[in-house]
């Protein structure tokens, strides 16, 4: 398999998960700006959406959005349980968790990186996010991890965006179960061999 991804990017997400997965895996880089690749090629000729993550599978097909991509690696190992089981309640709460992450916090952070976006806008987007860092920080409440005391894929793709805070300046101090939770995922093996292998510091 190999994974295409940006640096600072979602992609970083997939990449935790083939690092806690074990699996055998290439990465490689993709300028987000000009949409080539490390090796020289146009990636819109790779995945036409223009964006990272896309994973190419070992039988040649690619797949693309990042929930969708995380659940593949996880179903890949299922004696990790980075994903519970397919039909299961569990894994439909799994679901859901992705599902927010993506339409309500990772989309909302979007609007931050657009040079475009007016400081009138961001300051909507700052009232959204802290409404949906509540509710995170509500949740995590007496849990180490999204589903309680183990880790997922969930909190691969949570981890990711939620750090972004970082770069934006985005003051944490009032949820200290996220910035607990983020520390505490930041110090798994896996994340921080995510990390050194796009260069990346330690969140």
């Amino acid at each position: 398999m190999k994974l295409y991804y940006a640096q600072g990017a979602c992609s970083l997400s997939p990449h935790i998960v083939l690092c806690e997965a074990g699996l055998q895996f290439d990465i490689e880089k993709v300028s987000l700006r000009d949409k080539t690749t490390e090796a020289g090629n146009d990636y819109n000729d790779i995945n036409p959406k223009g964006y990272v993550p896309a994973l190419q599978l070992d039988g040649g097909e690619m797949l693309t959005e990042g929930p969708a991509i995380v659940q593949y690696i996880a179903d890949q190992v299922p004696d990790r349980r980075l994903a519970p089981p397919a039909g299961s309640l569990e894994r439909y709460r799994l679901v859901e968790w992705l599902s927010f992450i993506s339409t309500e916090i990772h989309k909302t952070f979007s609007g931050f990186f657009k040079p475009d976006t007016p400081d009138a806008a961001k300051q909507v987007l700052h009232t959204q996010l802290a409404r949906r860092f509540d509710y995170v920080e509500q949740q995590l409440q007496g849990r180490d991890y999204l589903s309680g005391d183990t880790f997922s894929v969930a909190d691969a793709y949570l981890f990711t965006v939620v750090s972004w805070s970082k770069p934006l300046q985005i003051d944490l101090a009032r949820w200290p179960n996220i910035q607990a939770y983020l520390q505490r995922v930041a110090a798994r093996p896996a994340v921080q061999a995510a990390l050194q292998a796009e260069g990346q510091s330690r969140h």
